[in-house]
């Protein structure tokens, strides 16, 4: 009886140790793949920053008034423009995506999933993609939103940063670059056209995306 019980007991250990380690194995990264992927999010990023970096110099106004847009693709001139557009623009240019219409017609189709800030009763192609607000929802449906951070170590070149500016005023910019010291670059439009400056952190945060498509 006593042998019976050692040798299950032994069985038993063995094969406990056999799945701890079938289960690590299982678990464990392959490399290939990681670099692989870190590549592909090194590669998305280079190409978000180019593009929004393409925009200094040329934007070089700041112009919120309300504009009709052409649907699909809509845009105001590139001499001018918002936030927004920074954003909108470099994920245009960089890999063909059309928030103006991603926005539009997920709202359209969840429209109550949208913040009901300027009392609308229907989603208008012309504006929504260009508020902050609104981005920001799309953002976090796209499960693009990660936890708040000061920290610059949290941030990725490439990533999104939303802000309050004055604790009220809706931003956003695209993280462009890590200097030496850690401060973070990023590219936006806050009142003189598309710049890149140490922004990330000058305001409040209410939000940071990382959208890798």
């Amino acid at each position: 009886m006593i042998g019976r019980q050692t040798i299950g007991r032994r069985e038993f250990v063995t094969g406990l140790a056999l799945s701890t380690l079938f289960l690590a194995s299982c678990s464990r990264a392959n490399p290939a793949v990681v670099q692989n992927g870190e590549k592909a999010a090194t590669d998305h990023a280079a190409k978000l920053v180019a593009a929004a970096r393409e925009q200094i110099g040329v934007t070089t106004a700041y112009d919120p008034s309300y504009t009709g847009l052409a649907y699909p693709g809509g845009d105001v001139p590139r001499s001018r423009g918002v936030c927004t557009d920074v954003v909108i623009r470099a994920y245009r240019d960089a890999f063909g995506l059309d928030l103006q219409k991603l926005v539009h017609e997920d709202m359209m189709a969840n429209f109550s999933a949208y913040p009901d800030n300027w009392g609308l009763r229907s989603a208008d192609r012309n504006i929504d993609h260009r508020r902050v607000p609104n981005l920001q929802a799309f953002l976090k449906r796209q499960e693009a939103a990660l936890p708040l951070s000061t920290g610059p170590g949290d941030w990725q070149v490439g990533d999104l940063f939303t802000s309050k500016v004055g604790g009220r005023l809706p931003h956003i910019g695209i993280v462009s670059a890590r200097q030496s010291d850690g401060t973070l670059l990023a590219v936006h439009n806050i009142g003189r056209g598309a710049r890149e400056e140490a922004v990330v952190f000058a305001h409040p945060l209410d939000g940071h995306f990382r959208w890798q498509v």
